[in-house]
């Protein structure tokens, strides 16, 4: 017999994490070239843009600086991506996968801080991709 109460609390439970969101997108790449996981690049990308990187140099410095911060949530199995791999990852990810998961992670964000607001350009996160 199912549980029901079980099943509708993993149900009704939100998605939080970037991974979470972030994980349907196809990775474009090679497998053979893959020295980076692809959530890596884009949460990376996702807390530097916010912060107010404006180009792929940002991106990687911002990487850097922040590097024992990331090491606690992400793998980072060959350090921070250089600006180069940044900008290739990006011109090849799908734009409109990458926009519904980043939409769906926005919306999740104002449903766990309700009565907050979070601004946020797209055009801002895809001016430089």
């Amino acid at each position: 017999m199912i549980d029901l109460t079980l099943l509708v609390t993993l149900k009704l439970k939100p998605k939080t994490t970037i991974s979470e969101h972030f994980s349907e997108i196809k990775d474009p790449r090679i497998e053979r070239n893959k020295l980076h996981k692809l959530l890596d690049i884009i949460s990376i990308t996702l807390c530097a843009v916010i912060t107010g990187a404006k180009s792929w140099l940002d991106i990687e410095l911002f990487g850097q600086c922040k590097y024992k911060w990331f090491k606690t949530f992400l793998e980072l199995p060959n350090g921070i991506p250089s600006h180069d791999t940044f900008n290739r990852v990006f011109s090849r990810i799908n734009s409109k996968e990458l926009e519904k998961c980043f939409s769906n992670w926005m919306k999740s964000t104002n449903d766990l801080l309700p009565g907050e607001q979070i601004a946020f350009l797209w055009k801002n996160f895809t001016s430089f991709t």
